[in-house]
């Protein structure tokens, strides 16, 4: 694998920022990895850190790169700050950074796919609810989507008081729709063969586990294609690193192209 720590200038936030990158690399002579390539252009998954960290994050807590190195798989992590994957009231357009530029700057660098059936979005915690949004606000363009202990619902956490949302969604703590989870899961039902595949998990002593065993049964009377799991974890790192692994076995990587 090659590991590529990415200083660069984002034209919608106004600044210089950063994005922690591995991409593919096919290799005989490693010792105890296999490095593998599936295609030229690489399948790629965007891996989104928490409220609490940043785009070094998941390279820091788990073993992501020996991971995925057999997988041929490109794993693009930028970094967010404390946004919430949101345009802020006070802050930077970062729905507009994650959704729009991010993607099109890493394929301009990278020799990444764009195809709907390459692509991939996972996040923890404030990354889970980054990725479920990626994934129901645009679903022509990921194949699946998953959430680890995910905020599923921001609305209830903002009304809880618990985290720095009035900077994110102004002083009167308004989730619009396109921002809440929940209503765009209501949307998603009116055509749920047209959504990405999703894998949601939450340890059972995790604070947010009520808020995603309401959102998984709202899902599943969607009639959209969950894999949801469950069991003994909290919000930590020890059943992050378990659950990633999970995580990349269900992706459904595109046979055939190796």
């Amino acid at each position: 694998m090659a590991l590529i720590n990415c200083n660069f200038f984002s034209d919608v936030l106004g600044l210089s920022t950063s994005m922690t990158v591995i991409l593919p690399q096919q290799t005989q002579t490693q010792i105890g990895m296999e490095g593998k390539r599936r295609a030229e252009l690489h399948p790629t998954l965007y891996l989104l850190h928490g409220l609490s960290d940043d785009h070094t994050i998941w390279l820091r807590r788990t073993s992501i790169e020996r991971y995925v190195a057999s997988l041929g798989l490109a794993v693009v992590m930028p970094q967010v700050h404390r946004s919430f994957y949101t345009d802020m009231a006070y802050g930077g357009k970062y729905w507009t950074f994650i959704s729009e530029e991010l993607p099109a700057i890493a394929q301009s660098m990278f020799h990444l796919s764009s195809a709907r059936e390459d692509n991939f979005v996972a996040g923890l915690s404030m990354g889970g609810y980054g990725a479920f949004k990626l994934a129901l606000r645009q679903p022509e363009r990921f194949a699946a989507a998953a959430s680890l202990s995910g905020a599923m619902d921001v609305k209830l956490l903002s009304e809880r008081g618990l985290m720095d949302f009035q900077t994110i969604f102004g002083n009167d703590l308004t989730v619009s729709g396109d921002d809440d989870l929940l209503q765009l899961l209501d949307r998603a039902k009116q055509n749920p063969a047209e959504q990405s595949k999703l894998f949601q998990c939450c340890g059972t002593e995790d604070f947010l586990y009520e808020d995603n065993t309401n959102f998984r049964d709202l899902c599943i009377q969607s009639g959209l294609d969950l894999t949801y799991e469950e069991e003994p974890g909290n919000h930590n790192w020890d059943y992050w690193d378990l659950k990633i692994q999970r995580v990349l076995q269900w992706l459904p990587l595109q046979a055939g192209r190796n």
